[in-house]
């Protein structure tokens, strides 16, 4: 199976009609995010994604030409998961009645909670998207997606940010939560601080830096 990917039609996957194939490939689909999870790109080879997968090869190339239409479909089974997650920042009633700090807390709370949920798939595929482009482009396509929805949330307390353009304060709050999230799954609580703190610290953490940036201050 070549994995140059060279070619559109090489990407292309071809569904599965059958009930039995679409078990099959449901679990050529877990198999491959849970490879990326535990050893990134260099775990994922087509003879593992079939072993773990339970499925013989040729269930693969009913599917899919080449490994790197494989591996984005995989890569895309992985956002789906994320991209489920990311629907409470459209349900109105999770926002509905909340004071503006309480609004921005939540806010970040629910953004980061996706990364930290998924965060071994998550941190395995940032880290691949530093020398893959096509990773890369759809990681921004979903970052941008879910930047829209937290705006969408937090813009709820457009009255009370303290800034000329509260749209652009908002946007620029996303940014520096996103980062910090990014930064957490890909290379651990460590990285950036002499003193890790646990999950439930950095999001309160960046929970207040985003009331203070947004609101001016910690209501008392």
């Amino acid at each position: 199976m070549d994995s140059s990917g060279g070619g559109h039609a090489s990407l292309e996957v071809r569904p599965p009609l059958q009930r039995r194939s679409r078990e099959a490939w449901g679990r050529v689909l877990d198999a491959g995010v849970a490879l990326l999870e535990d050893g990134g790109l260099d775990a994922f080879t087509i003879a593992a994604v079939c072993e773990r997968a339970g499925v013989a090869p040729r269930a693969l190339y009913a599917r899919v030409d080449t490994k790197e239409a494989l591996f984005l479909a995989v890569y895309e089974h992985g956002i789906g998961r994320l991209r489920a997650d990311q629907e409470v920042l459209a349900d109105d009633a999770r926002w509905a009645g909340l004071a503006p700090a309480d609004l921005v807390r939540a806010a970040v709370a629910e953004t980061v909670g996706i990364s930290l949920r998924h965060q071994r798939f998550l941190g395995a595929v940032v880290l691949i998207s530093a020398a893959h482009a096509e990773v890369r482009r759809r990681g921004s396509r979903y970052s941008r997606e879910l930047g829209e929805g937290f705006t969408r949330v937090v813009l709820r307390a457009r009255d009370a940010i303290r800034h000329d353009d509260a749209e652009a304060a908002v946007r620029s709050c996303f940014g520096t939560v996103f980062a910090a999230s990014v930064i957490r799954v890909a290379y651990g609580p460590g990285f950036a601080t002499p003193v890790p703190v646990d999950d439930e610290a950095f999001v309160a953490g960046l929970g207040e830096t985003a009331v203070r940036y947004l609101l001016g201050a910690v209501p008392a």
